[in-house]
């Protein structure tokens, strides 16, 4: 909130895609369609017909279509220049501008419709978040927490914080806002203004970004 050092892709095991170009059609069809339809109308075959391959090119270079759409989810959050190399390249002084200015990113349509279509395929897909947690969250969610902890180092938060609970807070909140009680036209500006304010209470400075 770079890609991980895992991969939901099988080709590793089986040898490397072909094609490039094929590989980002499915990618693109496998997201399209989870978010048009979530789960249920994002099987292989649909996949397949979308981005316009055979079945056999999707079985070659993934494991299952769990693997296949958190790579999908993933690609499309990568996209947004909102990587795991930023979290881990940002200097702490810069940290809470990075926080706010997300806001901007998550607060996309399509980025919103995605991440509702994610959560939402907990109860009946668990298969799916349980393959993009692994594979995907884990390390952005590690890289957070570094990032927290450079913070900390760089003393611009009390070195009594739970990080792990402060992580789990910024995060959490931004899920609650985003999903549940955010605006349906732009929930942009709340996002943002509820960052300041959350980030006003764990104890950052955000002079800087209180007045944008």
């Amino acid at each position: 909130m770079g890609t991980s050092t895992k991969s939901g892709n099988s080709a590793t095991s089986i040898g490397r895609p072909r094609s490039p170009v094929v590989d980002q059609a499915i990618l693109r069809a496998a997201l399209e369609l989870f978010i048009e339809h979530g789960v249920a109308g994002a099987s292989i075959e649909r996949i397949a017909k979308h981005a316009g391959v055979a079945k056999t090119s999707i079985y070659r270079r993934w494991s299952s279509r769990e693997a296949l759409l958190a790579q999908a989810i993933e690609a499309a959050r990568n996209a947004t220049g909102y990587t795991v190399d930023l979290l881990d390249r940002t200097p702490p002084q810069d940290f809470v501008r990075l926080l706010v200015d997300v806001c901007e990113v998550v607060g996309r349509p399509e980025i919103r419709k995605l991440m509702t279509r994610l959560v939402g395929s907990i109860p009946d897909y668990p298969k799916l978040i349980e393959v993009y947690r692994e594979t995907y969250y884990l390390p952005r969610r590690q890289a957070f927490g570094r990032a927290l902890e450079r913070v900390r180092a760089a003393g611009l938060l009390t070195k009594e914080i739970d990080l792990d609970a402060l992580a789990d807070m910024i995060i959490g909140a931004v899920v609650y806002r985003l999903i549940i009680s955010a605006p349906q036209d732009d929930p942009v500006p709340e996002l943002r203004g509820h960052m300041i304010s959350l980030l006003r209470q764990a104890g950052f400075d955000v002079s800087a970004v209180a007045c944008l």
